[in-house]
Formats: structure tokens, C-alpha cells, sequence
């Protein structure tokens, strides 16, 4: 007869696989995928290294949930700023300014999340983070172009510009640690809006 786990062990489990979450998320915002090692995490975490491997095979299925955790949170925080703001354009500067505001006050992590060199694993989770932003981004371009705000255009095709160009433009202050955001976040939200045609 199967083992089965009782719900008292379950909730513990769930406990500590959520404890080694933080641990790592915090390593990562310090030290970058590097320092995300099964025993840096484990030893954050308080536990021993052979307990991790009750939660993640390796370092890569680690890797992988700690990415998706961390854009999960990235994802939640600009969709938020997005529907607090009362117009399409307010929300595109919304996006914008709260993707740039978030990632230069947290550089070490940002900078994890866009352009550190990390496994294939990581890259491909990267993709689907670049997607989850055009997505959002580009619901916001629709309504924009909807609206008559700004000239008709393939939102999805002008989402994956925008997002590209954002990002890569991040990639210098951020690998420079960042730091307060100055200009550079004014001028990305006035690049954005003169790029869908709004100035």
C-alpha cells in the first residue's frame, strides 16, 4: 500500500518548500543565479541540503520556481498599477514606469530576471516572462488604440518592441546596481509614449 501523506505533513511541507522559496528569492536579489546553489539556498533556509531535494530535483527545477515566482510577483505588481490608472494612457505610463521603478530599486534581482547569463532552463523561463509583459502590455495598447488615443497598430507587435526596448535599456543602470531612478524612468515613459504615436 502507497504511503500517504497526512494532511499535518502536507501543510509542513508546503511550509518549508515556501520558506526555501524566499531563501532563494532572497540569495537571488543579493547574489544572482550564481549564488543559488542547492546548499547556499539550504543553508539560508535553515535546513540541510539533502531536504531540498525533497522539494526540487536540482538546481534547475529550483531555478525555474524561483523565476516564476519572482515574475508572478513582477506581473501582479504592474497589472495593479495598470488598472489603478483612469485612462490608456496613464496605464501604458503605469506599466512603464512601475516594470522600471521596481527593477532599479532591486537591481541584483532585475537584473537576474532580464540578463544574467543562467541555464537553458532559466532562458527559456525568461521567454515566457518577456511574453507575460507584452501580454499585459499589449491589452493596454489595444485599449489605447480603441480609445483613439494613439494611431492604429499590431499591439502585440508594438507590446514585444516596447518591452524590448524597456528591458534593454534597464540592462546598463541595473548591471551598474541600479540605484535611484533619476531621469531614466521619465524618459523611458516619454519614449514609450512617442513610440505608439501618443506625443
Amino acid at each position: 500500500m502507497a504511503y500517504r501523506r497526512t494532511p499535518a505533513v502536507q501543510a509542513r511541507l508546503d511550509a518549508q518548500r515556501e520558506t526555501v522559496l524566499k531563501a532563494a528569492v532572497a540569495l537571488l536579489a543579493e547574489d544572482g543565479y550564481a549564488g543559488c546553489s542547492m546548499a547556499a539556498v539550504a543553508r539560508r533556509a535553515g535546513i540541510a541540503t539533502g531536504t531540498m531535494y525533497q522539494h526540487f530535483a536540482g538546481k534547475a527545477e529550483l531555478s525555474v520556481e524561483l523565476f516564476r515566482t519572482v515574475v508572478r510577483r513582477e506581473v501582479e505588481a504592474v497589472t495593479e498599477a495598470a488598472a489603478r490608472a483612469d485612462d490608456p494612457h496613464r496605464r501604458i505610463a503605469a506599466v512603464v514606469e512601475t516594470f522600471a521603478v521596481r527593477a532599479l530599486k532591486a537591481p541584483r534581482l532585475a537584473y537576474a530576471l532580464l540578463a544574467e547569463p543562467a541555464d537553458p532552463v532559466v532562458e527559456a523561463e525568461r521567454l515566457v516572462f518577456r511574453r507575460a509583459f507584452r501580454d499585459l502590455f499589449a491589452v493596454q495598447v489595444a485599449a489605447a488604440v480603441e480609445a483613439g488615443t494613439i494611431p492604429p497598430q499590431h499591439p502585440e507587435l508594438t507590446a514585444a518592441a516596447v518591452v524590448g526596448a524597456v528591458g534593454e535599456a534597464l540592462v546598463g543602470p541595473l548591471a551598474e546596481g541600479g540605484g535611484h531612478p533619476g531621469d531614466l524612468v521619465p524618459a523611458l515613459v516619454d519614449f514609450t509614449l512617442r513610440a505608439l504615436g501618443g506625443h
